[in-house]
């Protein structure tokens, strides 16, 4: 069984005139609620075994605040492409992934990621900012990951919270 974890970088400063989309920080928002998932990663125990982030500063600074106040040491590996990719591309960064990892956070943006969770579940949920969505697929190889392969098991949303499906 592999489980992966989707995650939306948290809320962002608007961008600077001038200055590129990529290098965006978190606002005081953002870095509010990266912090609050990171606090419900650990209660619930969930550990991940590698991190596959956007290079995107946001996403970046979502990551390090939520694994930091989460307590859990792992991989992180920065990859390009997740940087404004669509389903299809990000599909083939998770194809990737070694068979001896269970559980996988993707740390990306919108649409790419509402799109994929729609593609793996079927499910069309919302994914605002520091949205965290976990999907189980009931096999032992990322490269069988494919559309409609997933099951939706928990989507949470800043200020709603957790909701278990």
């Amino acid at each position: 069984m592999k489980t992966l974890f989707l995650l939306r970088h948290a809320k962002a400063e608007n961008a600077a005139p001038g200055s590129p989309d990529i290098n965006r920080a978190l606002n005081e928002r953002g870095k509010r609620e990266a912090l609050a998932l990171g606090a419900f990663i650990r209660k619930q125990s969930s550990t991940f075994e590698l991190v596959l982030c956007s290079p995107a500063v946001r996403a970046r600074e979502t990551a390090e605040l939520v694994l930091s106040a989460a307590e859990v040491t792992v991989n992180v590996r920065y990859d390009q492409r997740i940087y404004e990719a669509g389903p299809r591309q990000l599909l083939e960064v998770i194809s990737e992934v070694a068979a001896n990892q269970s559980a996988v956070l993707l740390v990306g943006h919108n649409p790419g990621m509402e799109e994929l969770l729609r593609a793996l579940t079927g499910k069309g949920e919302p994914m605002a900012t520091c949205t965290l969505a976990q999907i189980d697929f009931n096999f032992a190889d990322w490269g069988r990951v494919t559309e409609c392969s997933g099951s939706l098991e928990l989507i949470n949303q800043p200020g709603t919270g957790a909701v278990w499906l």
